[in-house]
């Protein structure tokens, strides 16, 4: 693989990580105000608006699952490009006033270009960034989703109640084209030609998904999943304990947490390994899950935020880079669709799945029940991937 030495901040990580921002940008910004537009636009039922939210996850992963077979005979630039071009596209066809079925399909169709594009850039900032500082590069990678997932509904809320749906998806529009505009200034080096890059034939599983990647993908499917209660229920719950006030700045914590401690930990990864990095994360975010499960203040809140967001968000990059890192340069494309296929899949069918649960147990009893899965995930993680992982550096360890 071609790298230029050590070097992380070069201008095509840069790149690629600034059309990840606007992606996520997008993705949250809509995801925060899609659902009001189907019930003030078409009078939604509560289900129906749901839908409308949800589906467009169900299209990312339809999209990566396909685009991570394919993605190298392509190219992976080119990949980039048609989905791109595809999302921004997609994005006029909110305009068209063609009732909820045309909107659901608009959210399907823009969901698979998210994730054909998506898979992209995480395939491709995998590839720029020098071997020795994987999980730190990824971590920085990571950064741009991260800032994204605070402001894209910060600034869709504050949209929605001062302009209109119309300046809503105008402005996606024009982030979009900004996007596109960017990765034409991406250089993406060849890969080795002695790797063979045609995709696997035949209907198999390894002709969709990564088998390498498959076990910490579990992982990263029951943290998201626990990530989801939060993700999607927070407002409620504040509702409840009357923090609502306190509950819009929690993401903007959630992410300053993350933002400082990534650096740190995506080196730690590099030099110690993964477990360094997920056996603290699982304490943390576990012990985040509990502290919100008594919040009846907003510095309980908010200090709930930061232990989630050093938690969940450190273990989010730390498994992508794990799934980069254990599979050869010719899969790694499967490898990211396959991480992100499990990660959409936790975000997305989580609330779905929880929302059966909360009705008996409440948003408190909830939120303890899914510290205490993360706890118990990480067992699973230690089967799984963690005791590979010890073993593996002490026979490097010992052979040096």
């Amino acid at each position: 693989m071609n790298t230029s030495g050590s070097k992380l901040w070069t201008k095509d990580f840069i790149v690629v990580s600034s059309v990840n921002f606007f992606l996520t940008l997008i993705f949250y910004l809509l995801m925060v105000t899609i659902a009001v537009f189907a019930v003030n636009r078409f009078n939604a039922s509560t289900s129906e608006a749901g839908l409308v939210t949800g589906i467009f996850i169900i299209g990312t992963l339809i999209g990566r699952l396909f685009i991570g077979r394919f993605i190298d005979s392509i190219g992976r630039k080119r990949t980039l490009y048609i989905g791109l071009l595809c999302f921004t596209l997609a994005t006029l066809l909110y305009f068209i006033n063609g009732g909820i079925t045309l909107l659901l399909v608009t959210r399907l169709v823009h969901g698979m270009t998210l994730g054909m594009a998506s898979t992209a850039t995480g395939t491709i900032v995998a590839q720029i960034i020098p071997s020795s500082r994987k999980g730190e590069g990824i971590g920085y990678y990571s950064m741009s989703a991260t800032l994204a997932t605070a402001i894209g509904p910060f600034i869709g809320i504050y949209m929605s109640q001062h302009t209109t749906f119309q300046m809503i998806f105008s402005f996606c529009l024009v982030l979009g084209i900004i996007s596109l505009i960017i990765a034409l200034f991406l250089h993406v080096p060849a890969l080795d030609g002695s790797v063979k890059t045609s995709p696997v034939k035949g209907f198999k599983l390894a002709s969709f998904v990564e088998p390498k990647a498959l076990p910490i993908a579990c992982i990263t499917l029951v943290i998201a999943l626990c990530y989801s209660s939060v993700l999607s229920f927070i407002n409620f719950y504040a509702i409840e304990i009357r923090l609502v006030s306190s509950a819009s700045f929690f993401f903007i914590v959630y992410a300053i947490a993350v933002l400082l401690s990534r650096p740190f930990t995506g080196r730690l990864m590099d030099l110690k390994g993964a477990n360094y990095i997920m056996y603290p994360a699982f304490i943390l975010l576990a012990a985040g899950m509990l502290l919100l499960s008594t919040a009846d203040q907003s510095v309980t809140l908010l200090s709930a935020g930061v232990l989630i967001g050093i938690g969940f968000g450190n273990m989010q990059s730390a498994t992508q880079a794990v799934a980069v890192k254990l599979t050869p340069p010719h899969r790694m494309g499967l490898a990211t669709s396959t991480f992100f296929i499990f990660l959409d899949a936790g975000l997305g069918f989580g609330p779905y799945l929880l929302g059966f649960i909360i009705p008996v147990t409440g948003y408190s009893t909830l939120y303890v029940m899914m510290g205490v899965m993360t706890l118990a995930s990480a067992v699973l993680y230690y089967f799984l991937h963690g005791k590979k992982e010890s073993s593996g550096r002490a026979g490097m360890n010992a052979l040096t």
